[in-house]
């Protein structure tokens, strides 16, 4: 129970550095394109991924691996899982751009169920629905604005794939941590995203400015910290389970666009966030947390009791 609550825990906190992390590229992107913010992100979040390594006694032992393939899977759903992410952040605010990723967890139940086996008890069920309620609520007020501009559009198709593949993406590293450290993980990630980045030099990067430039080292160290807390919280708890949790960014979100750039939400996008934050509550305090409940099959009758003294 103690490791389960740690997994919480740390996912808790996971999710208030990413949302830090996406303030951060949503600043940087007023200047430089997704793919350099992209190479900023991952290579500056090797920094922490390092050290880290370097506290566990693991490095560079820790960099040996046994399934690289495991890794490329999940770097490659990661790479793509963020440019979509970050290309959302450019065009839409924090907390609709957050809301978009809250689809990532209604997909994360069935793939853990399907692919890791996982069976989430009756109140995950409910915290992953009643949290998909509140991110169509989030996104109504827009959805419903005659004119949508092109650039929303195009921001709101991104985080839809971006929901998709980070689904893929975490159930990976879910599969990865049975035998790969929380470090290992991350620093192979930050490598290939990296090199990813990388590639989109050719079609013009920013020449950044002081600030930007901060937003960007900023992203990188926040975005590193923020996966190897998640990733050590998947390591200690089911997926489908620690799903709901991350419905608590939507509070992040709204803070942030609200003291930084002065967006304040609709009504009904409130009532949305109170559902996010509801679905979240329900499994951190609903009985028998992720633990699925054995029901008796009625179809089939009891067992008879044989005495020892009959025959079979």
């Amino acid at each position: 129970m103690n490791t389960f609550w740690s997994g919480v825990g740390l996912r808790l906190a996971a999710t208030g550095l990413f949302a830090i992390m996406s303030l951060f590229v949503r600043l940087a992107s007023f200047e430089a394109p997704v793919g350099q913010i992209m190479f900023w992100r991952s290579s500056v979040a090797l920094i922490p991924i390092v050290m880290y390594l370097m506290w566990r006694r693991q490095f560079p032992r820790g960099l040996r691996t046994a399934r690289p393939m495991g890794h490329l899977k999940r770097s490659t759903f990661g790479v793509v899982s963020m440019f979509f992410s970050f290309l959302s952040l450019a065009y839409l605010p924090l907390a609709l751009a957050t809301a978009l990723g809250f689809l990532a967890p209604l997909l994360v139940l069935p793939i853990a169920m399907v692919m890791l086996r996982e069976k989430p008890g009756i109140a995950v069920f409910t915290a992953t629905f009643a949290g998909f309620g509140g991110v169509f609520l989030m996104l109504w007020p827009t959805l419903s604005t005659p004119g949508i501009d092109t650039g929303v559009l195009l921001g709101i198709g991104a985080g839809l794939a971006m929901a998709v593949t980070t689904a893929f993406a975490k159930v990976q590293i879910k599969a990865l941590t049975s035998t790969e450290s929380a470090g290992t993980i991350a620093f192979y990630f930050a490598v290939i995203c990296s090199l990813g980045g990388l590639l989109t030099l050719p079609f013009g990067w920013a020449d950044p400015s002081f600030k930007v430039l901060a937003c960007l080292t900023g992203a990188g160290l926040t975005g590193g910290l923020a996966h190897i807390f998640m990733t050590e919280a998947l390591a200690r708890a089911p997926a489908s389970t620690l799903a709901a949790f991350e419905y608590t960014a939507m509070i992040w979100a709204l803070l942030l666009d609200v003291t930084v750039f002065g967006l304040l939400p609709a009504p009904v996008s409130l009532v949305g966030a109170f559902l996010i934050v509801l679905a979240a509550a329900i499994v951190m305090f609903g009985d028998r947390i992720g633990v699925p409940i054995p029901k008796p099959d009625i179809t089939t009758p009891p067992a008879k009791k044989v005495s020892p003294l009959q025959p079979d």
